[in-house]
Parts: C-alpha cells; structure tokens; sequence
C-alpha cells in the first residue's frame, strides 16, 4: 500500500518582509508551515531567501515575482508559482518623503504588485492599507464611534491618499480579475514589545494619542490577520480595520471619548479599555484575535 503523499507546503512571497510589521509576518508564517520568499529595497535575515528589487519599477517587481530563490519560474501557475503575496512594502508614514513623491512610490509600487500578480496567475494577494484612511488625525468632527469598515473613507493627507485609492484600484482589478482576492488590511500604528516601555506616559496627555482614537497593533497580532486573510476563501477586494483589542491607554474608553472627543456619538457601551478602532469585522469573518497586549507582562 503506497503511503499518501505529503501535502506540499505553500509558498508566500512578502514585500517589505526586512520592516516591522514585515520581520514578525515572515516569523509567524514560517512558524505555522510557509516556505516564505522576501522581496524588499534591503537584505532580510540571513537563510530567508530573498531578491533585492525597487517595486516602483514594474520590471523589477514582475522578475521578482516570477523568483524563487535563484530559480525563475515561467508560465501561469507553475509548479514554483506563489500560493499569495503579502504586500507590506511602503514609505510608512506621512511626510517621511516629499508628498509627491511618497505617493507616485506607495500607489505605483502597489500597482505593480497587483499587476504583476494578476499576470502570473497568483489570486491571492494581501496588502496592507491603513488606519489613516479612516480620516486621521481624528480632531472631533467624525461621524461616530467605534469606527468600523462602514466608515467613509477621508484622506487627510497624501499618505492616506495614496491608501483610499489603492482600495479603489483593488475594487477595479476585481472586476477585470472575478476570481482575484485582494484583502486591504487597514492596520493601526504598529507595535513591537520594545515599544511598551513608554505606553504609561501617555497618560500625562491623552490629546497625544488622540490622533488615532489611541488605537495600536502589536506586530504579532498584525501578522496573524495577514496569515488569516491568506487562508480565508474568497474573491473580490475586502476591507479590514486590525488593531489589538484594547488601547494604549490607562484611561477608560468611556473616560477618553467623553473628555477629549465629547461631539463623536458612541454608537455602543464600551469595554473599560475597547479599542475604538472596531475589529468585530475582521473577528466575524477571519476569525482574528488579538493574542497579545501591552497590559500584559507575557506580551513585553
């Protein structure tokens, strides 16, 4: 009796895997069983196999992604084809770069990762957008709260301009792709156990952190969304807000929203430290859940 052939291991190829977000993806999905291949502007950790390439150039990004190593895979759905692709390579933040310039790169790059993906036959691509779609700074005249993926996108910046419009493209490859998947995870401010030594200080002045609703991600929370989005089963683009469970706070939730956002209406009672950034959608529909929190000693 033969014995039954062992399931071949997925492959998933990560832009930016050498950030923060993109160093705690890449351990999470080697952790639970991806053979994962980097793609970044810098070398990853030595033994992750990588190529180094400009994803603002569309021949650059579509020879990495036909890469598998030293190996060049030719063909749609090829026998080293990628199972999905995370697409975490971005300028991070607003104003680190010239407006126009950290925009032509994140929507440009962006392109070309859905482009190239959508040419190599690989229909499962995650890629992070973000929070400042939602309209950050948040400065009191918001619609309500907690906010969820009802809410209208508002881009107070050429950061977040690039990101509402990267959803819109997505929406767009959809429809000319039916049985593409393109998951946009808004993440929070992302976060790593190191920076949860100044997390008490911020109660010395809420309006500091009131920027994002005092919402963050722990890096590792992020990177069990991406692995859930990846292996959620589904076509068309979708929107997900991923944040952690509770603020950066020592203030309730309540306190925070009565004192420092009065004219935002609470559509909801809130937990004593709920996020204000609503994750019931991501819990709902991939099962997410926020393992981790700078309350917690065994999280540092």
């Amino acid at each position: 009796m033969k014995s039954p052939k062992k399931a071949a291991r997925k492959r998933v190829l990560v832009t930016g895997g050498t950030g923060k977000l993109g160093q705690a993806c890449v351990a999470d999905l080697q952790a639970h069983g991806y053979d994962v291949f980097v793609v970044d502007i810098v070398a990853p950790e030595k033994g992750i196999p990588h190529i180094i390439a400009d994803l603002s150039d569309f021949g650059q990004t579509l020879d990495a992604f036909s890469s598998v190593g030293m190996e060049i895979h030719a063909g749609v759905g090829g026998p080293q084809a990628f199972d999905a692709i995370v697409h975490l390579a971005a300028f991070p933040t607003p104003r680190q770069y010239p407006d126009a310039h950290l925009f032509q790169n994140n929507l440009m790059g962006t392109y070309n990762v859905f482009e190239a993906a959508r040419r190599l036959g690989i229909r499962n691509v995650i890629w992070a957008s973000s929070e400042t779609t939602l309209g950050e700074p948040f400065d009191g005249a918001e619609p309500y709260a907690p906010v969820d993926e009802d809410y209208p996108l508002r881009a107070k910046s050429a950061y977040a301009l690039a990101k509402v419009l990267m959803e819109d493209m997505a929406r767009q490859f959809c429809l000319q792709t039916p049985d593409m998947k393109l998951v946009g995870l808004r993440f929070s401010n992302v976060m790593e156990p190191a920076d949860y030594a100044k997390f008490p200080a911020y109660d010395d002045d809420p309006e500091e952190r009131k920027w994002n609703m005092w919402a963050y991600i722990d890096a590792r929370d992020g990177s069990q969304a991406i692995r859930k989005a990846i292996e959620w089963e589904a076509t068309g683009m979708h929107p997900f807000i991923i944040a952690n469970a509770d603020t950066v706070m020592s203030k309730s939730s309540t306190d925070l929203m009565e004192k420092y956002l009065p004219n935002v209406p609470v559509r909801k009672e809130l937990g004593e430290h709920e996020t204000l950034l609503s994750i019931e959608k991501a819990r709902k529909v991939l099962g997410y859940e926020p393992e981790f929190s700078w309350r917690d000693k065994k999280s540092r």
